[in-house]
């Protein structure tokens, strides 16, 4: 659908840019009175991706919601990236998603055919991870949004938390970094088309294939890097686990024509949200550039799954992975607690 750039110039942010800052958001959550449950695992208090419920010794809920403005001006495929990047908390937690509400606000601006279209686009993606879309609120406001609240299900056992990682585990990253410097290049007509289609089919590839991948390998610790960045997701990792995480940056994988833009000092403003809540537990050894940094700290939108796991079931899952996701790469490891929770290596 030819919409000439003009859904995007109705935000002023486009996708997991628009998050509230980390440390912000754990200001902002301080001192609040909430009830208490044994069966509540995984509250709002864990900086994880999702809450956890168990119903009974072989199930447990998982909840998670998730929307943004739009990061494209491709309205169905906005839908489809959205829905994605929804989903992929349950993904994250070891889970099976199943149900789903959509979350859309729409503006006066917005032609009736492309929240249609919107909409649409997160039909589709949730009908391919097997997700049923029950209902939904809509509403007008200010800037177009759009999103999904998520259920899904696992065994209570199997649930992948953000906070277990351990001293001898390999970290495996399973998509390229890079998406909020290429898509803010976009809207400025400095990225190809070429380059953002491989970029928009990217963020439109469901964490599914990786999740299930894991299931049939002891994983310690699961995550999947979006809003925050490579470097605030693995602080909230590291920080919860207890430990260190070793990430080297010759191994990570991401766009290389991202480092030539954020040399050119075209980074998103989340890139600085996110670089004042992790850098102060960052210690760089080697030469790392400024731009290779930038990208480090660059919110994803939905994007990959970052994976602690056994150095020897490590290398049996990459070799999964790689099967049906080639750019799944090892990317560092962890050990116990040193001076920093991060150690980023050049």
């Amino acid at each position: 659908m030819e919409t000439e750039a003009r859904l995007t110039r109705l935000a002023s942010c486009a996708g997991c840019g628009a998050k509230v800052g980390a440390g912000t958001l754990s200001t902002l959550l301080e001192g609040f009175h909430t009830h208490t449950d044994p069966r509540l695992i995984v509250g709002f208090d864990k900086s994880d991706d999702a809450s956890v419920y168990v119903i009974d010794d072989e199930t447990a809920l998982i909840q998670t919601v998730d929307f943004f403005p739009p990061i494209v001006d491709d309205p169905w495929l906005f839908g489809q990236i959205a829905a994605a990047n929804a989903i992929s908390d349950i993904y994250a937690m070891g889970g099976e998603p199943r149900l789903a509400l959509n979350v859309l606000c729409v503006t006066d601006g917005m032609e009736e055919a492309w929240i249609r279209e919107i909409l649409r686009g997160g039909y589709d993606k949730a009908y391919e991870a097997g997700v049923i879309i029950s209902g939904g609120h809509t509403i007008r406001g200010g800037e177009p949004l759009y999103g999904l609240a998520v259920t899904g299900f696992a065994h209570p056992r199997r649930i992948l938390k953000n906070d277990a990682a351990r001293p001898g585990d390999v970290l495996i990253l399973t998509k390229p970094l890079g998406i909020g410097i290429l898509t803010t290049a976009a809207k400025a007509d400095l990225a190809d088309q070429a380059l953002m289609d491989r970029v928009y089919r990217q963020m439109a590839t469901l964490n599914r294939d990786a999740c299930r991948a894991m299931r049939d390998y002891p994983v310690h610790s699961c995550t999947d890097v979006t809003g925050f960045g490579l470097m605030g997701h693995s602080a909230e990792m590291a920080r919860g686990s207890g430990c260190t995480l070793h990430l080297e940056a010759a191994k990570i994988p991401y766009h290389r024509e991202a480092l030539e833009l954020a040399d050119m000092g075209l980074v998103p403003a989340g890139a600085y949200r996110n670089r004042d809540f992790a850098e102060k537990s960052v210690t760089v050894r080697g030469n790392v550039s400024r731009a290779m940094q930038d990208i480090l700290y660059d919110p994803q939108t939905s994007g990959g799954l970052l994976i602690a796991i056994g150095e020897r079931d490590g290398v049996g899952l990459l070799r999964r992975l790689k099967s049906e996701i080639p750019v799944a790469e090892i990317i560092g490891h962890v050990t116990e607690f040193e001076d920093s929770a991060l150690i980023l290596e050049g």
